[in-house]
């Protein structure tokens, strides 16, 4: 018994899937994401969102002239916007153990015994290295914003009853969807100016970022879709 609380003889249920029940449903509210459609995803509050993959630039490796011109081809590119974007680095230690396995179903492959004793002493030099030493591995992304307008013909559709509004459902998705997607056209054009190249991710791609930023702990995990 704890100072200050009550108790009573109310039993409680002890199910540990009922409370991993609980648990998931409680941790889903504070999930902002409602779906996600070719690529797409999009919100509880009915706004959209888009996302680059881009690559990196070695801007230490450079020459004086050579940042200068990134920095201000980067000025230029953020002044070209009218939407604000959001940049997303993702860090996170590198697992090497696909590659470790690879190198191991490669061994009984090696046609001298001199070969194979070399192998096993780099797969034992990688592994004890990882062991020590955070390698970390990052990843670049930004995120584009729509906001969808209401349109008449939407705010109007239940006066044409459950198929017009259907309709007008699926029509808005695909007027937003192009819209969000010369967004992301712009913002990647603006950063291969920089050198910098970005690719939209798919359905599949986005689902797993998601998935990963929402369970940093189950890397090693396969990722499950409910159909």
């Amino acid at each position: 018994m704890v100072a200050g609380c009550t108790t009573t003889n109310e039993q409680r249920p002890t199910n540990n899937l009922g409370m991993a029940t609980i648990s998931a449903g409680a941790t889903q509210q504070f999930v902002p994401v409602k779906e996600i459609r070719n690529g797409t995803i999009i919100l509880k509050d009915g706004g959209y969102r888009g996302i680059l993959i881009c690559s990196s630039v070695n801007f230490g490796l450079k020459s004086a002239d050579e940042q200068r011109a990134i920095t201000l081809g980067f000025q230029n590119f953020l002044n070209t916007l009218d939407f604000s974007i959001q940049i997303v680095v993702n860090s996170r230690r590198m697992d090497l153990r696909p590659y470790l396995a690879l190198l191991t179903e490669k061994a009984p492959e090696q046609k001298t015994e001199l070969m194979r004793i070399q192998l096993h002493e780099y797969i034992e030099f990688v592994r004890s290295f990882t062991d020590q030493a955070n390698i970390m591995t990052k990843s670049f992304y930004i995120v584009v914003p729509h906001a969808p307008r209401i349109s008449a013909t939407k705010a109007v559709s239940f006066l044409g009853g459950k198929k017009t509004a259907d309709m007008s459902v699926t029509s808005s998705f695909e007027e937003d969807r192009a819209q969000l997607e010369q967004r992301l056209a712009l913002v990647a054009g603006g950063l291969a100016g920089t050198g910098v190249r970005a690719l939209r991710l798919g359905t599949e791609e986005v689902i797993e970022l998601l998935y990963r930023s929402f369970n940093p702990g189950e890397l090693e995990n396969p990722i499950r879709l409910d159909n």
